[in-house]
């Protein structure tokens, strides 16, 4: 069979069980079980990729299809304890389609959406005998079963990417969508998943009988897609060569509508199998991932992604995910997209970069021409840590002129965030070397950026910023404060005063050595 009761969803959610890192999900079943219930049976979500949207759809399709006993799969789950469980298990038609299946060699909407229609009717007249017309639509065919089905359809936008796309091809395939799904009486549930938000594409009354749940409206399945804290923590038991604390900080930073942490479970399995935190994020995606959404609007958007990188989050209300053509025009289309895809987390008003994967992305998307004067920064950033272990003062000074006189607008001290701005783009090459703290407690108060080394015998280095003030002012409080206690296992700290004067339009350094606080270095 190709689509009704395929036995594909099943093999696929029995790979995912033999995983090692495998994470129970499987309480996604009764919430679905639920919306069947009630009557609210057109389903949407629509999250990030590598979010689990296909394993899911996999198990629902396990569990429903009648196709095959699905039992040994769910013995153990979560869901096989609620009561229930059998209702609906084993006992349902399913037409499971995955529209990122292309023909082969597809070159038009024609050969793809035929290639659909034919697999469809190949298995309508192979269980019900009812013969293949394609001047009948495939909704009158179901009609004519008189029975009822599931339908399970993962990635509906995966067709949208492809470059042989034309605006009437996509209003086709949303018409062969509509009269699959809607108003029929054959449907008893249909899940739809994908990226791209499905009522931004269809404007009208095509599809509007779904109910789409994506990252910023979804607080009734946002637990079943990403890995929350606990289940993280509990991974970190069973897989001890990496810790929750590195694992954090290289995956996490996604949200459910409460506020509650979300890793990227893609990231963090293959990070558990290995051993390793790395950066698992795939170069796949529409518009070459990162640095094309960015280049749509240099120079707005610019500003946005240089201030996040130096750690300071955008304040932003973004009404809604607004993506639209590859040729996005405005920045909150752009900054949506990028959240949409997963780029950038959002909530509660707030853009960020999610965590350490992301932000080697953004990085290295820093170096690319269309930055400017920018990319001349990151150039120099190498000779800037450089000059800092020298314990060259004048020269890290002399950078940090340079920097300033290039007229980049979000690097001129306009606000209190420039000055960090600038600072933690002069020191990105630090980074290879070095895990950097911003606004830090620590001591008496809040340091404003912490080296912590990470390899044994490098100095750790603190700096403190001060704006129309002095560098031995910086130094005093650096001191009076204590910030050095948190890098008390290192053999040698540097502290480095930075000041600039807004009357003589000048940086100045001051940098000064402690030693020997604490032997063996503790790694942060």
């Amino acid at each position: 069979m190709n689509y009704l009761n395929t036995k594909n969803p099943f093999v696929l959610f029995q790979d995912a069980l033999c995983n090692p890192a495998f994470v129970d999900k499987s309480l996604f079943i009764d919430k679905m079980n639920y919306q069947m219930k009630i009557r609210q049976k057109y389903i949407c979500v629509t999250k990030p990729r590598r979010f689990g949207k296909t394993t899911n759809a996999n198990m629902l399709g396990a569990y429903y299809t009648k196709g095959i006993d699905s039992s040994e799969l769910f013995h153990g789950l979560a869901i096989e304890s609620v009561e229930g469980y059998r209702d609906h298990f084993n006992r349902h038609n399913v037409i499971f389609i995955d529209f990122s299946s292309l023909p082969g060699d597809c070159k038009s909407y024609d050969e793809y959406i035929h290639f659909i229609w034919d697999n469809l009717y190949e298995d309508l007249a192979d269980v019900y005998g009812i013969k293949k017309s394609k001047n009948k639509s495939p909704g009158y065919l179901l009609r004519q079963t008189e029975d009822s089905f599931i339908f399970l359809l993962d990635e509906w936008d995966a067709i949208f990417y492809e470059d042989f796309m034309t605006e009437k091809d996509k209003i086709s395939y949303l018409k062969f969508l509509k009269d699959l799904l809607k108003d029929q009486p054959y449907v008893e549930l249909a899940y739809i998943t994908g990226v791209l938000p499905i009522a931004k594409y269809s404007s009208g009354s095509e599809l509007n009988m779904f109910d789409e749940y994506n990252f910023m409206n979804d607080n009734v399945f946002d637990q079943f897609f990403g890995f929350t804290e606990a289940e993280v923590r509990k991974l970190c038991e069973k897989f001890p060569d990496v810790s929750f604390e590195e694992i954090k900080e290289w995956y996490d930073g996604y949200y459910t509508s409460e506020g509650k942490s979300l890793f990227n479970p893609r990231s963090v399995s293959k990070a558990m199998q290995r051993g390793k935190c790395l950066n698992y994020w795939t170069d796949t995606g529409p518009m070459n991932e990162i640095a094309d959404f960015i280049e749509c609007n240099a120079e707005e958007v610019r500003d946005d992604v240089v201030q996040m990188v130096a750690g300071i989050p955008v304040e932003i209300e973004l009404q809604g995910y607004s993506v639209l053509e590859p040729q996005m025009n405005t920045r909150d289309e752009i900054l949506s997209a990028m959240a949409v895809f997963g780029f950038l987390a959002y909530w509660n008003g707030i853009l960020r970069i999610p965590n350490k994967e992301l932000m080697l992305k953004f990085q290295s998307v820093l170096s690319r021409e269309s930055f400017g004067g920018v990319r001349e920064v990151v150039g120099r950033s190498k000779e800037m840590l450089r000059a800092t272990l020298a314990k060259d003062a004048k020269r890290v000074a002399e950078i940090l002129e340079y920097v300033h006189d290039l007229e980049i607008p979000i690097l001129q001290y306009n606000d209190e965030n420039a000055l960090s701005c600038v600072v933690t783009l002069c020191y990105l090459y630090a980074r290879n070397h070095y895990k950097i703290k911003r606004e830090m407690k620590t001591g008496k108060g809040f340091c404003d950026f912490i080296f912590f080394p990470l390899r044994k015998n490098e100095p750790g280095i603190i700096l403190e910023l001060k704006y129309n003030s002095s560098c031995s002012q910086a130094l005093k409080q650096m001191k009076e404060r204590n910030y050095v206690q948190e890098l008390r296992g290192c053999r040698e700290i540097l502290l480095v005063g930075i000041n600039y004067s807004g009357k003589k339009k000048c940086h100045q350094c001051r940098i000064e050595v402690m030693h020997g606080i604490i032997n063996n270095l503790i790694s942060k």
